[in-house]
């Protein structure tokens, strides 16, 4: 056996390997500060004063 090329493979799939990771790191971490943002856009939302004229009159004309 070729103990050059099964160096080279080894660290070939470790590369691969640690790309991988790091790219999963990245995602979690852009998916985590999206959430956050998302959460903090919804609390503002419900500090906001309803309309005063929304949902008081219902048009059933067919």
């Amino acid at each position: 056996m070729d103990i050059a090329a099964l160096s080279i493979g080894m660290s070939q799939s470790q590369v691969k390997s640690d790309v991988g990771l790091a790219l999963m790191n990245k995602i979690m971490n852009v998916s985590e500060n999206q959430s956050l943002r998302l959460t903090e856009m919804l609390g503002e939302t419900s500090r906001m004063p309803a309309h005063p004229s929304l949902g008081n009159k219902v048009d059933i004309k067919a």
